[in-house]
């Protein structure tokens, strides 16, 4: 019985290369974001369940978007 490990061409192998180049950068970005997002909420978290601005679902979301949004921003940038 011999085993085919470098068998190229096969639609398996196309979608681990094609994983590895999309889906890496995104989910780095999304664990940055919500290690940044840990610290901001923290940090504002008093201001955020007082109400004043928004709801405060719709204040850590947008607050969460944002943070992922500037992982983004440093993983291009650096």
């Amino acid at each position: 019985m011999t085993l085919m490990l470098s068998a190229t061409g096969l639609p398996v192998q196309d979608l681990v290369i094609g994983a590895s180049l999309y889906f890496p950068p995104f989910f780095k970005a999304f664990a940055c974001g919500f290690i940044i997002w840990l610290v901001a909420h923290r940090l504002l978290r008093d201001w955020i369940y007082s109400g004043e601005i928004w709801h405060p679902l719709l204040m850590d979301l947008s607050i969460f978007t944002l943070c992922v949004c500037l992982s983004f921003v440093l993983l291009i940038a650096w």
